[in-house]
């Protein structure tokens, strides 16, 4: 198979105007809901982070009293 520069510009071309193309389908959030979104994210990380912590502590309080 042979490459073609005509070809690959073509194609290349194509795949750009496509992306462009469904870019302009994309809803963007607004600043109100990219903030909550990123608030939430943030709570719930750091509750996953504080209970996960928490388990660690009480499985190492654990395995030092069983294993002396």
């Amino acid at each position: 198979m042979q490459w073609n520069p005509v070809d690959l510009y073509n194609d290349a071309k194509r795949f750009t105007l496509e992306v462009r193309s469904e870019f302009r389908k994309v809803t963007w959030p607004s600043q109100k809901e990219a903030m909550g979104g990123t608030i939430g994210v943030i709570v719930v990380v750091a509750v996953i982070t504080t209970v996960l912590s928490l388990v660690d502590a009480i499985l190492g309080f654990a395995i030092q009293i069983v294993l002396p």
